[in-house]
């Protein structure tokens, strides 16, 4: 009996002695907490006001986030006079053991930090690698997110787009449009170019200044036409409407000038 009182004496002396060291650290993790969330709300309005990317603001919102979680654990641990050297020791082969396991993933990971801080491309553009074409929805650490024309969310890893040769048409606020145009070896050449200058001129949503003149010329010889090339300049969201536009005004303007559009032809000739 005196034992165990003697041991539950020990044991109550030892917590009151331990017990400011515990409040400490449990004051030490409620500040570190509770700092957490406005350092990374100002970091995050501190990017969005550079106009970061969406995707990339999140992804350092996370990082500071758990930087400042990590610091107030060892914090906490040092103010109860816990040996930190060993769980740094440990954490470090953890860390090791997880790599091993997941180099694959960690490769998308790599890659998805590279695409984040290189910014070949960013959320909102148009983009186009391999067989994906689409928007850019998301880019985590893992993956990217691509949105089709047909509505597809494609789920590409962030390691097979940073090694393929990827297309960004949204990289320039301005892009070009280009028709190309057959008309017969018969016809005028200075005639189709007013024509289909006149087409340009009477097109809306177009761009025209110094560095982007509407251009149209006769291209190349074909084997059954003459093939002229249209060339004019927009904006990216304007893109489809100015292609679709000028493509059914050059129809219809060379209908107007009884020019017809070569086509191939089958002769078929009977041997009676």
């Amino acid at each position: 009996m005196n034992d165990l009182q003697r041991l539950w004496e020990s044991f109550k002396n030892s917590f009151i002695e331990y017990l400011p060291s515990l409040a400490a650290a449990l004051v030490i993790v409620a500040v570190g907490f509770l700092l957490a969330i406005p350092i990374v709300r100002l970091v995050r309005k501190a990017m969005n006001k550079k106009k970061a990317d969406p995707s990339l603001t999140a992804f350092v919102g996370k990082a500071v986030r758990l930087i400042i979680y990590i610091i107030t654990l060892f914090s906490a641990l040092s103010a109860m006079r816990i040996s930190i050297t060993g769980l740094i020791a440990f954490f470090s082969a953890a860390v090791a053991a997880i790599a091993l396991a997941l180099k694959d993933r960690l490769s998308d990971v790599a890659s998805g930090i590279v695409i984040l801080f290189t910014k070949p491309f960013v959320t909102g553009d148009f983009i186009e690698f391999g067989s994906h074409q689409g928007f850019v929805q998301k880019i985590d650490i893992m993956h990217t997110n691509i949105l089709t024309y047909d509505g597809t969310n494609v789920i590409v890893p962030n390691s097979v787009i940073s090694s393929a040769e990827v297309n960004n048409y949204t990289a320039q606020p301005i892009v070009r449009v280009m028709v190309n145009v057959p008309i017969p070896y018969g016809a005028d050449v200075k005639e189709v170019k007013e024509i289909l200058s006149g087409v340009l001129k009477d097109t809306k949503l177009t761009v025209e200044d110094e560095a982007h003149q509407p251009v149209v010329r006769l291209e190349k010889f074909g084997e059954s036409s003459l093939d002229f090339t249209v060339r004019c300049y927009c904006e990216f969201k304007d893109y489809w409407t100015v292609f679709y536009d000028v493509t059914e005004r050059v129809k219809e303007a060379l209908d107007r000038n009884d020019i017809t559009i070569p086509f191939n032809q089958l002769d078929v000739h009977m041997v009676q």
